[in-house]
C-alpha cells in the first residue's frame, strides 16, 4: 500500500442505486423463482439492518458536537434518512438542500405539505430571463438535492411571485368631520 492518500471515487447517486436494487430484486421475481426473488428481499433487507446499526453506532461514537460535517454531505445524509438516523427535521434537511443550489437558483419555501409530500418554491429573481429552459435547470437542481437531505419531498412546484393570494385592498379616504373638527 502507498502512503499517499486517493482521492475518493465519485459516489453512486442515491436515486440510480435505488433504482438498481430495485431492478434487480425485480428480474429475480421475473424469473418466476419465488425462493430466489424472497431470498434476495431478505439479504436486503438484513444488510439494510446492519448498515442502519453500524451509522448509529458511528453517529452515537462521534457525538453531536461532530456530526454537523457528515449532515452535510449527500451520501452520508442520504444514508442517514434512509436509515431514519438523521437527527434533523425534514424542514431543516429541506432547508441545507435548497442551500446546495442556492448560488445557481435562489429560491424561497413557500410550503410543505408532509401528507402530499409536495414543495412549493418560489424562485428569487436573479437577473434570470424567466425562459422555461432555466425553470426546468431550476426544478431538476432543487427535485435533486432534495433527494439526497429530503426524501419525503415527492415532488416540487415551481409558484411565481404573483401566484399567491391578492393581497387585501384598503380603502383610504378623508376623515368625515367630526365635532371636534368642525368649525
Amino acid at each position: 500500500m502507498s502512503a499517499t492518500a486517493t482521492a475518493p471515487a465519485t459516489a453512486p447517486a442515491v436515486e440510480t442505486t435505488g433504482r438498481r436494487v430495485e431492478e434487480i430484486l425485480d428480474r429475480l421475481a421475473a424469473d418466476g423463482n419465488t425462493d430466489a426473488g424472497a431470498a434476495a428481499e431478505e439479504l436486503v433487507r438484513a444488510l439494510m439492518d446492519f448498515y442502519g446499526a453500524g451509522l448509529a453506532r458511528i453517529l452515537e461514537l462521534l457525538g453531536e458536537d461532530r456530526q454537523p460535517a457528515l449532515l452535510g454531505d449527500e451520501l452520508v445524509a442520504s444514508l442517514l434518512v434512509l436509515h431514519e438516523l438523521h437527527p434533523e427535521n425534514v424542514t431543516t434537511r429541506i432547508g441545507r438542500a435548497l442551500e446546495t443550489v442556492r448560488s445557481q437558483h435562489p429560491a424561497e419555501t413557500v410550503g410543505f405539505d408532509t401528507d402530499s409530500g409536495v414543495l412549493r418554491l418560489r424562485p428569487r429573481t436573479s437577473g434570470g430571463c424567466g425562459c422555461p429552459s432555466t425553470a426546468q435547470a431550476a426544478q431538476q437542481a432543487f427535485e435533486s438535492a432534495l433527494s439526497c437531505f429530503a426524501p419525503e419531498v415527492t415532488s416540487v412546484r415551481l409558484e411565481t411571485a404573483g401566484a399567491g393570494p391578492e393581497p387585501t385592498l384598503l380603502q383610504i379616504s378623508r376623515r368625515p368631520p367630526t365635532a371636534a373638527t368642525a368649525s
